[in-house]
Order: structure tokens, then sequence, then C-alpha cells
């Protein structure tokens, strides 16, 4: 059966996967999932991703994070679903938690953080939030 949501996905195996202790979980790979993963790197979410093969498909193993036992990543919420996308332009993206957390936005510059995207004036949709 086809995936619906693989972003959705991710999130989900990155929320599960900190609430059970883990050092590292897996997922399948996609470009999408890729350069999402970068910008929760240089915010500083996770330590890092590398692809490796997983039952004969290319996949990702994530490294979590975590800061004094308690994880990096307290909530993160999908904000734009296949039944409903969520648009905003460079003006308009959300602030999460009053700029300590971030908004993940796929514009058309490549997948960027709501701070990157404001400094390059550019708008797109709102993928996720993350703090």
């Amino acid at each position: 059966m086809a995936m619906t949501d693989p972003l959705g996905d991710l999130l989900t195996r990155i929320r599960n996967g900190q609430q059970a202790r883990k050092d590292s979980i897996t997922t399948p790979a996609s470009k999408l999932r890729a350069r999402v993963l970068d910008v929760l790197q240089r915010e500083g979410y996770i330590r890092g991703y590398r692809e490796e093969e997983l039952a004969g498909h290319a996949g990702l193993r994530i490294e979590l994070k975590y800061f004094e036992g308690q994880p990096a990543i307290k909530h993160v919420a999908r904000v734009s679903k296949p039944g409903r996308r969520v648009y905003s332009g460079s003006k308009e993206l959300p602030r999460v938690r009053n700029g300590l957390g971030i908004t993940i936005v796929s514009t058309p510059r490549g997948v960027l953080s709501d701070a990157e995207a404001r400094e390059q004036n550019v708008g797109g949709e709102v993928l996720a939030e993350v703090f």
C-alpha cells in the first residue's frame, strides 16, 4: 500500500524514537525527507543522518539528540497535510513559541527554516513546526 504522507511518517518516527529514548532510528529515503533532515541538523534538533541500505531499498539512519537526558525536540507537528495544504508568504510565516522554535518551509529555493526563508524573502508551503 502506498504511503500518503511520507513527511508525516518521518516526523512520527522521530517523535516515537525520542519517546523510546533511542539513539538512532531508520526511515525510507526520499529527497524531501533528506532536505527536512538537513534543516533539523542545521538548527541543532538532530545530531545528523546518513544514507544506508534497508532491506534492499535506500534508507536514512537518523541520529537523535538529547540534552541532559531530555529530547532536543519537545514538539514536532505537521502543518500542511495532504488533505489541506497551508501556504504562507515571507512576511506571514508563523513564529513558533515566539521565535524559540522553527517552522520548516518548502520554498522555490529549497526546504528552509522560517528564519532562512524570511532572510531570503521567500514564502512557500509550511511543512512542519518544531520546538
